[in-house]
């Protein structure tokens, strides 16, 4: 069977599949694809497919099984760990199968086809309620947009809520064309197996088509914005927890010229207030070309744009802010053309317990400073433990810390970046912390195993589920052969 996939797929990188959807727009045979933000994922497919319809997406399931072939499953195209993409596969891009379904408007329950991006969710919602209460999302992704809410699901991502749990917790239930092609309903009743394994299993159990996500009522907030250091961080948002704040951060200097690197930075966090907004007052905002000139001067001059950034968040002390928008953000794709277009961001997260955070930092501020870590943005979030993924990362209550690095595409700029992250990931786990599995794979053997006990489990709760492989990706080849678990396409 393996050297028959592998004859096939090397047949099949020269000839297009003649899918026969009259919906789906295939593009070009041996497509290449790549990450938005890092670059550092090109990979060559046999064909991209956008389905419209479940039946779409189940054709395509039993064409690729009985030809042998492989699916990988995209939608926003922002992951940067291999998981939506597959050497040799055919890419199942979602991005088309994006309506609203329905909204129960007593329950507060939204349905979705999984292709959806935020900004398309939030406008609906916007447009759709007239009657009180009116619902919106409870958290999302920060730093941009434009990513898919079945993505949301398969990486169990995380927003600024400062008593939340990832994203699991939203979920109703969500249906899944499995390996089979097959429709099967998932929920923490119904296939509860599958329900934890998808959530944070990146795409290796089957296509998420449709998801029940859970809403919160639309609530009025308050901005509080402060300078302060970091010791004094994890004190105050825990008693602005027990005052209600909803949602915040805090995001640090990153010049390591400077004193107050890694210590001083902008807390902001947003309490309900039981007022009115006035849509007709304008709000004190950047725009787009500040914030590109905020993107470059973190490159150029980091002190200046720690200043420019943190001047401008003071001044929007007191501003009133929806509870859904004011999630939504700003983000440039391909911003790195204006700087260098040989070089990059990758992100990488890690957590601690709370505390923990100023010990880790104390160490992390030596380390970046000895091996010259450049540090584009940073910030620390909270979150709330989650047992209820197969793969949680969120095991205890964390402080969540993420970083931007600036990664070089030369061999020595990826050599260095694989020291670089795999150095954050041991400091975090010195402090009995974890990591997120998301954004890279350069995570070591034994670092993996330390965050994940249960990942070699994991891997073969996949074949269980999908034992023919239908659903590859570079990240699960990648983690296969790093635990001597391959039996087909590498």
């Amino acid at each position: 069977m393996n050297s028959l996939r592998q004859a096939v797929v090397m047949c099949f990188l020269s000839l297009i599949i003649s899918f026969s959807q009259a919906q789906t727009v295939p593009t070009q045979p041996g497509t290449l694809l790549n990450d938005i933000h890092s670059g550092l994922n090109p990979t060559q497919h046999l064909q991209v497919i956008h389905p419209v319809s479940i039946k779409e997406i189940q054709d395509t399931i039993q064409k690729a099984r009985q030809k042998g072939l492989s699916i990988s499953i995209s939608g926003g195209q922002h992951s940067m760990g291999g998981q939506q993409y597959g050497r040799g596969t055919i890419n199942l891009n979602m991005s088309r199968f994006n309506k609203v379904i329905s909204l129960d408007s007593d329950k507060g329950i939204v349905e979705v086809q999984a292709g959806i991006e935020w900004p398309e969710l939030v406008t609906w919602l916007l447009k759709n309620q007239t009657n009180p209460p009116q619902w919106g999302i409870r958290q999302k992704q920060t730093g941009a947009d434009k990513l898919s809410i079945g993505g949301a699901l398969s990486s169990n991502i995380h927003g600024r809520g400062l008593n939340m749990s990832p994203i699991i917790e939203d979920v109703e239930s969500f249906t899944l064309v499995d390996a089979n092609g097959d429709l099967l309903e998932c929920s923490r009743t119904q296939n509860a197996e599958l329900f934890k394994l998808v959530i944070g299993g990146y795409g290796l159990f089957g296509v998420i088509a449709t998801i029940k996500l859970r809403l919160a009522p639309v609530t009025t907030l308050e901005r509080e914005v402060q300078v302060i250091n970091i010791d004094q961080f994890i004190p105050l948002v825990s008693q602005r927890i027990r005052e209600g704040y909803l949602y915040g951060d805090f995001q640090f200097a990153i010049d390591p010229a400077s004193d107050d690197f890694m210590k001083k930075g902008i807390y902001s966090l947003y309490k309900p207030v039981n007022l009115q907004m006035d849509t007709q007052k304008p709000k004190k905002e950047l725009s787009n070309q500040d914030w590109t000139k905020l993107l470059i001067l973190a490159h150029k001059n980091k002190s200046a744009a720690f200043t420019i950034y943190s001047n401008y968040y003071l001044g929007t002390n007191g501003q009133l802010y929806r509870s859904d928008t004011h999630q939504m953000g700003f983000y440039l794709n391909n911003y790195h053309q204006l700087i260098d277009s040989n070089s990059s961001e990758m992100i990488s997260e890690i957590y601690v317990p709370r505390d923990q955070l100023v010990p880790l930092f104390n160490q992390l501020r030596n380390d970046f400073r000895k091996y010259k870590i450049n540090l584009i943005y940073g910030t620390i979030r909270l979150i709330k433990k989650e047992n209820e993924s197969y793969l949680p990362w969120a095991t205890q209550d964390y402080a969540c810390i993420v970083f931007n690095f600036h990664v070089d595409h030369s061999k020595q700029g990826i050599a260095k970046a694989y020291h670089d992250f795999r150095l954050i990931i041991d400091r975090a786990l010195e402090h009995n912390g974890s990591y997120f599995l998301t954004y890279h794979r350069w995570a070591r053997k034994d670092q993996v195993l330390k965050a994940y006990p249960q990942f070699i489990e994991f891997l073969k709760l996949k074949k269980k589920y999908d034992p023919d492989e239908i659903f590859q990706s570079n990240w699960y080849r990648y983690y296969k052969q790093m635990f001597n678990l391959n039996s087909s396409t590498s």
